[in-house]
């Protein structure tokens, strides 16, 4: 049996499945819902050899999202937009001890936009680049928004961001000043989120479960 060695900056994604159905697509073309209106999830090409070795090189990574590069499926790890996000703290709650169970909280504030979103907003922009985006969006009444808005900036894509109208005004500033367009709109998300299908330009849209990286 030939032992195979894999490249350290090659994913081991292989097609995308349909979590409803299991019907297969491509990984090189854009995806969003599959045919059954139902989330794309990843599958990838795992053995036993490749994770023997994938046990050894997690031990000398940095703790970063990117340590688990080859279960992330971005083509081009060294060209990657990363501004630090993962590798956030597990921090023992001293007080909170039930029945003497240790309870630890993660503490994804220290993450780059200051939220857990900066993980899936992480990857799916660097696919977002690489299948060739014009420009991504989402709707968001906070740190999607911001998440977005600072990896659009990173990666030089358009970015638009459709808040609610009592989204604070900070998140909007913010997004702003990274370069993204905010349209504000009465009512709840859902109706922040249609301001979005006024445009024809192409933009990914980027919304949770609504396209298939922010689940990896």
């Amino acid at each position: 049996m030939s032992l195979r060695i894999d490249r350290p900056d090659e994913h081991w994604a292989r097609e995308l499945v349909c979590s409803k159905t299991g019907v297969t697509a491509p990984l090189d073309e854009p995806a969003f819902l599959s045919p059954a209106g139902a989330p794309w999830l990843v599958r990838y090409d795992l053995d036993r050899e490749r994770g023997a070795d994938f046990r050894r090189r997690l031990l000398v990574r940095p703790w970063t999202l990117w340590r688990y590069r080859e279960l992330l499926p971005v083509e081009d790890y060294r060209g990657r937009i990363d501004l630090g996000e993962g590798g956030t703290p597990l921090v023992l709650m001293r007080r909170a001890k039930p029945d003497g169970v240790r309870v630890f909280l993660k503490e994804e504030s220290f993450n780059p936009t200051g939220s857990f979103k900066a993980r899936g907003l992480s990857l799916a922009v660097n696919r977002a680049r690489e299948l060739g985006a014009p420009g991504v969006e989402l709707p968001s009444a906070g740190n999607a928004g911001l998440a977005l808005a600072a990896f659009a900036a990173a990666a030089g894509l358009p970015c638009r961001v459709a808040v609610p109208e009592d989204t604070p005004q900070v998140i909007s500033d913010r997004c702003r000043q990274m370069g993204a367009t905010v349209l504000t709109s009465p009512g709840t998300l859902v109706d922040a989120a249609s301001r979005l299908a006024e445009f024809d330009d192409g933009f990914f849209n980027l919304s949770t479960l609504k396209e298939p990286y922010r689940v990896e």
